[in-house]
C-alpha cells in the first residue's frame, strides 16, 4: 500500500472510484450519479480532513458542453469537473505531465487513484505514485474506523436501559406518574 502523509497531492478519477467501489455502485444504481458523486466527496472530505491531505476528485463533463470549473470544498479538498472536450484521464495526466518532479525542498509527492490500468501506467510514468481504487476505499474505511475509536464518548456505563440515563428529576416525576403518587 502506497504511504500517504500530508507531503501528497491525491488526485481521484471520480468516476473510476464509482463504478469500482461496490457501495457507489449500489448507491448510483439505486439513487442516480449525483447521489453516488455525493458519496464519494463526503467521504473524502472526511479522510482528507483526518489525514490533512490535499486532494482533488476529477470528474469528467459526462457528455455535457459545460467548461471545466473547478469547486473548492475546503483548504484541502477540491472537485474539478473537466470540460466537454476532456476526459478525467486527460485532466489527471497532464497534470503529472506538468508537475515539477520532486522538489528537494518540499519531496512533494502525486499520488493518483483509478484502477484503470492504462492510466495507472502513464501517471506512474511521468513520476506519480498508484493507489488503486480498492486501495482507496481500505484506506479510508481504515481512517474512519480509527477516527471512530478515538473520538468514542469515554462515558461511564449507566445500564442498559433509557431510565437509568435520565437526571434524577425526571427519574423521581416518572416514578410518580408510573405508581400513581
Amino acid at each position: 500500500m502506497v504511504s500517504i502523509n500530508s507531503q501528497a497531492i491525491l488526485l481521484v478519477d471520480g468516476y473510476n472510484i464509482i463504478g469500482t467501489w461496490h457501495s457507489l455502485k449500489c448507491i448510483r444504481d439505486k439513487n442516480g450519479l449525483e447521489h453516488a458523486r455525493e458519496s464519494l466527496i463526503e467521504s473524502l472530505v472526511n479522510y482528507t480532513g483526518y489525514k490533512g491531505l490535499e486532494s482533488k476528485i476529477v470528474f469528467d463533463s459526462h457528455y455535457q458542453k459545460t467548461p471545466s470549473y473547478e469547486e473548492k470544498l475546503n483548504q484541502k479538498l477540491s472537485v474539478y469537473y473537466t470540460s466537454y472536450t476532456e476526459t478525467a484521464d486527460t485532466y489527471i495526466e497532464k497534470f503529472c505531465a506538468s508537475f515539477p518532479r520532486r522538489n528537494p525542498e518540499t519531496d512533494t509527492r502525486i499520488i493518483v487513484a483509478t484502477s484503470d490500468q492504462a492510466q495507472r501506467h502513464t501517471v506512474v510514468g511521468y513520476g506519480a505514485e498508484w493507489l488503486s481504487a480498492h486501495a482507496l476505499e481500505k484506506e479510508i474505511d481504515f481512517t474512519k474506523n480509527k477516527n471512530k475509536r478515538n473520538f468514542r464518548p469515554q462515558q461511564k456505563s449507566r445500564g442498559r436501559f433509557l431510565f437509568n440515563s435520565l437526571d434524577s428529576k425526571t427519574q423521581q416525576a416518572l416514578t410518580q406518574m408510573r405508581f400513581g403518587s
